[in-house]
Parts: C-alpha cells; structure tokens; sequence
C-alpha cells in the first residue's frame, strides 16, 4: 500500500517524488517510458529556452557550462537527481487502468504488475499524441511528427509544417546540414521562436535560402510530391520528407479512462482544483503541463514545480485533520 502513485518520471513526476519522500510519505513513480522520457525524445540539438536554475527540481542544483542547457545536459541532471536521491522509480511500465476500491484507496494495473494507492499524482505530460495535419497522405512515412537528427536529411527536399520553435529549429538545423527547405505557415509572420533563433530564421528566408510561402496550408502529400494551397493559388513541389511541427496534445482518452472530467463543450481542458491541484476523483491529482490541456503554452517545467509543494502539502493537511 503505497500513500502516493505518480503516474509519470517526467521532471515534474519527479519533483513530486522528491516532495513525497521529503514529508516520509511513501511512493513510487511509475512510467511507460525512459526516464525523462519527453527529454529523451527531444531533438538531439535542442537547447532550452529557459536558464539551468529555471530547470531544477527539489532544490537540487543544475550546473552546466552554457547559460541555456542542452538537452544531454538535461538529461544528466535529472539522471543524478535520481541517482542521488534514490528514487523509487518503476520504468517501461504503463499504466493501464486506475479503479477506485472502497476505503478511498485506489487499484493501479500496469502492463506488469499492480500497485495500490490512497492518492494518485498524474503528472504525464503532453508529447506523446501529435496534433495530425488531417490532409490526404499523411499516413506516408515520409510524414514525420518527430524530429531528432539533421544529418538524416542531407540532400533531401524538406517541408517544414508550422512557424513556431520547433518549426525554425527544424528548418535551420536539416539547410546547414544540406537539405533544401522549404517552409509553409498558416499565419502572416512567423511565431513564438527564441530570441535568438528568429532573426536567424528571418533572414535565410530574405535571402532566399530557406522558401517560405506565407499565409498558405498543406493541401495533400503524395511520394514524390506535396500540395500546397497559397495566396497565389494552388502551388506542388518536389518533396522527399514532411516534417509536420504542428505541436501534441494530451492523452485525454487516458484521464476519461479513469474518470477524470473535462470542462466546456470543446472538452479541452482537465477539471482541477488550482490551489491544490486535485481533480473531480478524490485523491487524484495534476501536476506538469498535462493542467493545461489543449493551451500547452502555459505550464512548462519552470511554472509548474510548484504543484508538487501544492499537493503534498494538500495531502498532509487531510491526514491532520483526520486526526
């Protein structure tokens, strides 16, 4: 009988394994994939928007030699956070069902076991469902919603979907690695990029060395070709890879599963209580990005550490009162 499951080892699944074990509330943090396993799954180039002190969790310092860490260094603090802190971590487990048993405990199945829990912390994040074009011929392979290496695309025709970070990382990283880019935005200007990366971005596209067709969409993918549909007309190019940066969203099938409830009509966003963080289900918890549903723009690592504070010190106040 656990007092905390935390489904999810992302930073945050951690950080509320830290607060858990720093109030001697016993816990485990289950999760399907590697530790960190967003991070993981990040491009390999990829640096950080924010300052290695904006990334800690638990009061454990990130150290690393450049003022924006990259994701190897990421990876290395969070590996030594564990290590250091001996988490209780249960990996490549994925959590298939949560059912509520009497007494307010919950029965937690995995694909290899089963726990018991008087609370849960589902703390899973948003990178694992990507937003889908909905175009004819998105099912090809060459349709890629993932990026991690630019070398990959070495003289090869390269579509990048989307105006945002990940969009310019894309664009920029597979040109000086040889592909020929080209860029379609459905807006008139390009997006929320890194300071430093934008002006960057803008200016290959001045001088012609990255296309970009402005204010136009992707109409339809075929092997050799894509679609595109632009202020000029209808436009078709030459194209071996699509790289579709059009963002994820949550696992919102897997919080219904368990009962979690959605607010409004347009079921994007999780019902929870934002000083405590608990959810329709008493005794389950939010914590991380996963709070803002479809806005995935308002919860990063840096705003969102607090939620494992939030809710221990939830838990702890209930235990007190039943004494």
């Amino acid at each position: 009988m656990l007092d905390i499951l935390i489904i999810g080892a992302g930073p945050i699944g951690l950080a509320c394994g830290l607060e858990a074990k720093k109030a001697g509330l016993s816990y485990l943090i289950v999760d399907k994939g590697c530790l960190v396993n967003s991070l993981y799954n990040y491009p390999l180039n990829m640096t950080f928007f924010s300052t290695a002190d904006r990334l800690e969790i638990g009061g454990i310092p990130f150290t690393c030699t450049s003022a924006k860490p990259g994701r190897a260094e990421a990876l290395e603090y969070y590996r030594r956070v564990a290590d250091s802190e001996k988490l209780n971590l249960a990996l490549f487990e994925e959590v298939q069902t949560v059912v509520p048993e009497a007494g307010k405990v919950y029965l937690v199945k995995t694909g290899k076991t089963e726990y018991r829990a008087r609370h849960i912390i589902v703390a899973i994040g948003f990178y694992d469902i990507p937003n889908l074009l909905n175009v004819p011929g998105e099912e090809l392979p060459k349709v890629k919603h993932y990026y991690f290496d630019p070398h990959y695309y070495y003289r090869q025709k390269v579509l990048v979907v989307g105006a945002n970070n990940s969009s310019a990382d894309v664009a920029l990283e597979t040109w000086r690695k040889g592909a020929e880019v080209t860029m379609v935005i459905r807006e008139s200007e390009l997006g929320r990029i890194k300071y430093w990366t934008k002006p960057d971005l803008e200016n290959r596209i001045k001088e012609g060395c990255i296309k970009a067709y402005f204010n136009s969409n992707i109409t339809a993918i075929r092997e050799k070709e894509v679609d595109l549909q632009t202020p000029a007309g209808k436009v078709t190019l030459k194209n071996d890879y699509v790289m579709a940066m059009t963002g994820y969203q949550p696992n919102f099938r897997f919080l219904e599963k368990i009962g979690i409830q959605l607010e409004d009509n347009e079921r994007k966003h999780p019902v929870y209580n934002s000083e405590t963080q608990e959810t329709n289900l008493p005794n389950v918890y939010l914590a991380g990005v996963i709070c803002g549903g479809l806005d995935t723009h308002i919860w990063f690592i840096e705003n969102s550490r607090v939620h494992a504070e939030q809710i221990v010190r939830h838990i702890l106040a209930k235990a007190e009162k039943k004494e």
